[in-house]
């Protein structure tokens, strides 16, 4: 098979994967645009509907993951963080002010930011635990607060135990305790349970190593768009929304 010799020691498989997923999440997108702002109806997209929820949290993982795996190869983890935050926070801005019901306080670009900050800390930590210890540890803790933000102990409709609602009535939704009752976001991914499976990442970084340098040339695309994640994120809402809108004026809908 060909390969493409690329300019970088990059592991190009983590691309190939990172720029799937943000296919898929363009496409994703793409339809909640379609469905649900534009108002169009669709046979098979119902983000309630199993199949969708999987295709989503798909995506959600893929990234999340991803970026714990990136992070001990990062040259300057801490100017990421911070970088990540600054897009968060004009996320936050821009959705506020242009489109209130779609406001997004703590999405998965918040998360991002947190997690790579908060691991930046406790990285010494972490390197003292075992990769394979670690990594099932973070799956398990990832899986028991799954529910968190919704009151429980558990993963996906298995619950384990209802948590005390005093917990939320402060409103730390950044953290995972959030008053429902009052709070709301577009995209929401707290620290916790996210940050354990953004650990995931970090732990399977020194259990995986794929090979670097070269990449078959079927997955040149994908390895392109999946080292400009940032930059595709920042822009694709807008552009998604921008050309649905168009169309819509020239078919005068």
């Amino acid at each position: 098979m060909p390969v493409l010799r690329t300019k970088t020691n990059r592991m190009w498989l983590p691309d190939a994967l990172r720029g799937l997923a943000l296919l898929n999440m363009l496409v994703y997108h793409g339809m909640y645009d379609w469905v649900y702002v534009f108002g169009h109806a669709s046979r098979w997209y119902d983000i309630w509907a199993p199949g969708c929820h999987v295709w989503q949290q798909y995506i959600c993982w893929s990234f999340i993951v991803l970026s714990g795996f990136s992070f001990p190869l990062a040259r300057k983890p801490v100017k990421n963080g911070l970088l990540v935050a600054g897009c968060a926070a004009v996320l936050t801005a821009v959705t506020a002010v242009f489109m209130p019901s779609e406001a997004i306080w703590f999405g998965v670009l918040h998360l991002n930011a947190a997690a790579v900050l908060l691991t930046c800390l406790v990285y010494p930590l972490l390197q003292r635990v075992p990769a394979g210890m670690g990594l099932a540890t973070s799956a398990a803790l990832f899986a028991l607060t799954n529910q968190l933000p919704y009151g429980y102990l558990g993963f996906e409709n298995w619950h384990l135990c209802a948590l005390p609602a005093g917990l939320y009535k402060a409103n730390w939704f950044w953290l995972g305790l959030p008053d429902l009752t009052r709070f709301t976001s577009a995209d929401y991914f707290p620290v916790i349970p996210w940050v354990f499976l953004f650990w995931c990442g970090v732990f399977l970084a020194r259990l995986w190593h794929p090979s670097r340098g070269e990449a078959p040339a079927a997955a040149a695309p994908l390895c392109a768009v999946g080292r400009n994640t940032l930059f595709v994120y920042m822009l694709h809402q807008p552009v998604i929304y921008g050309a649905l809108w168009v169309w819509h004026r020239i078919r005068g809908m």
